[in-house]
């Protein structure tokens, strides 16, 4: 095909513009491609099913890059899916939807929603019938989007600061579930509506002993709704505004802004691909020790120490404690999970993952249980079996046929105990004596039984990633 000669020096400065800008998009894309088998790059260790799902984590991405680069901007924000079932990854909750909408936090802005019925953000008992709000919402105001930089680097101290938290145990909600909340970075004199500070300042010690304060603002308003009973819960109605631009029209779009996204959104995908690849095999150890002694952080059919959300974590939601290890099972072995919650969480969910950090796939499979799904015995344990077949116990949780891949657990505590941690434990067994393991009070269900509870999480999943 033959290069079109343009005429007008501007369109032509135009069109090499965003040539420019499209093959560096490519380039970036290609980059983001070769963590799929550069063992470079941190691959997970190849199978054909490892390969085939490396390749839509790397498109995954693309796909979520375009919905945070091509559309929402600090002047005209607006609620994207950072993590949806095309978009999975960084070990995501599966009892989750993750919106983002970015900011700037030197400005003020406003979110109104409305929820369905909200008695449990209260602790009480939903009327019988009604749509219910997600069973636990949170806001948060970070100065940045984890992995954006490309590089483990920025784990360390000092990188990143979260300005504010906002959850359902606080949230000031009408009855009719109507709610306002007001972002700034100062809060209003007087002010006693729902508010989140868009700015803070962190005091840290130098290497030379001296001490640095500095200030962040934030970068986006990032939301997460928990859902546990999938056949009752309903996403919120959310709308975000910039409050001085409010009915104000934006700028048209122009070559400028088309080539400055289209190279942002490369970048990003590329940055994306390469951190968390090297996130999980050097932070997480999922493939082994990396350095110096003692147990992979992330143990094989164990789990490790309960662990508040932090940099060290990736960010993570702020009121979780977690505790996570790796699956790795034969055809004929099972792992039974044991989740210990001494002092009472808002929300218990276990999950599992692959080696790229998707949570297996939730909506035909049962490969997540929270504590509304989980039956929990009278010693309030939750017992999970993790494993390749159904063996008929209500609480199984189903492998897909992975041999190998990431079991997360999170507790939601608005208020951290500080001490009585919740904990888990792991214990392989044969496959054909699970039985012989499990306590006399352990729920067991029938095939059809098993059917009705897929259906319920299918039309879940279609209710909560809807197209408008």
């Amino acid at each position: 095909m033959s290069k079109i000669v343009y005429k007008d020096p501007a369109t032509v400065a135009a069109a090499d513009s965003l040539r420019d800008a499209w093959n560096e998009l490519m380039s970036n894309i290609g980059e983001a491609r070769n963590a799929i088998d550069d063992p470079e790059l941190w691959a997970p260790p190849a199978s054909p099913r490892n390969l085939a799902e490396g390749y839509r984590y790397v498109l995954g991405y693309l796909y979520g890059t375009i919905a945070r680069g091509l559309g929402p901007t600090v002047e005209n924000p607006y609620f994207v899916r950072a993590i949806q079932p095309l978009n999975r990854t960084t070990i995501d909750n599966a009892d989750a939807i993750y919106l983002t909408a970015p900011i700037d936090g030197r400005h003020a802005y406003t979110i109104r929603g409305r929820a369905g019925d909200t008695s449990h953000w209260r602790g009480e008992q939903a009327p019988k019938g009604v749509r219910k709000a997600p069973h636990y919402v949170i806001f948060e105001t970070p100065s940045g989007f984890s992995g954006d930089s490309g590089s483990i680097k920025e784990v360390k101290p000092g990188s990143r600061a979260n300005s504010d938290t906002l959850d359902t145990s606080k949230l000031k909600v009408d009855a009719d579930g109507r709610f306002e909340i007001l972002l700034a970075p100062e809060k209003p004199e007087g002010f006693t509506g729902n508010f989140m500070f868009t700015r803070t300042t962190r005091t840290r010690k130098q290497d030379d002993g001296t001490m640095l304060e500095r200030e962040y603002y934030a970068e986006q308003v990032m939301l997460r709704e928990l859902f546990c009973d999938w056949e009752h819960e309903d996403l919120l109605d959310l709308f975000i505004y910039r409050n001085d631009l409010l009915g104000k029209p934006i700028p048209t779009y122009d070559a400028e802004t088309a080539a400055s996204q289209m190279r942002r959104i490369g970048e990003i995908t590329r940055n994306q691909v390469h951190f968390w690849n090297e996130f999980y095999a050097v932070v997480c150890e999922a493939y082994g020790k990396i350095e110096g002694d003692g147990p992979t952080f992330m143990p094989r059919n164990d789990f490790n120490k309960p662990n508040a959300a932090s940099l060290a974590t990736a960010g993570g939601m702020a009121t979780n404690i977690y505790c996570g290890g790796m699956f790795e099972l034969d055809e004929d072995e099972a792992l039974i999970l044991e989740l210990n919650q001494p002092v009472e969480p808002v929300y218990i969910g276990f999950h599992l993952g692959n080696l790229w950090g998707e949570s297996l796939e939730f909506a035909s499979h049962q490969s997540s249980l929270n504590g509304i799904q989980g039956h929990r015995d009278a010693d309030n344990v939750y017992r999970y079996v993790v494993s390749h077949q159904d063996p008929g116990v209500a609480n199984w949780v189903d492998t897909t046929g992975q041999p190998e891949g990431y079991m997360s657990v999170r507790w939601a505590y608005p208020v951290k105990p500080k001490e009585d941690l919740p904990w888990a434990t792991a214990t392989k067994v044969k496959f054909s004596e699970i039985a012989q393991h499990m306590p006399a009070d352990t729920k067991w269900v029938t095939s059809e039984e098993r059917q009705q509870q897929i259906a319920i999480r299918q039309e879940h999943v279609q209710r909560r990633y809807r197209h408008h």
